[in-house]
């Protein structure tokens, strides 16, 4: 009964709290990111359709958020976001 009274101080627990921390920052990063590519769009004026904004809240994926991010700068419309070159 003891051992588990202290369970939480274990070096597996406190391994399993920081790999769950991490995917937390991880996560809000992505979330993060997809608002700033949409939110890119929106000020500058260029409509986002359902597709558009589907397909970017779906991505879990850092880099092509961030190569969306920057392809929403230069964009005339959503759709260029997924058919530029950089």
């Amino acid at each position: 009964m003891t051992a588990m009274k202290y369970f939480w101080r274990h070096p597996f627990a406190e391994e399993a709290r920081e790999e769950g921390r991490e995917e937390g920052r991880e996560e809000g990063r992505v979330q993060g990111r997809a608002e700033m590519v949409l939110n890119i769009l929106r000020r500058r004026g260029i409509d986002v359709t359902d597709e558009v904004r589907d397909r970017v809240e779906a991505c879990t994926d850092l880099d092509p958020l961030t190569t969306w991010s920057r392809r929403a700068v230069h964009a005339t419309t959503a759709d260029d976001l997924f058919t530029t070159c950089d």
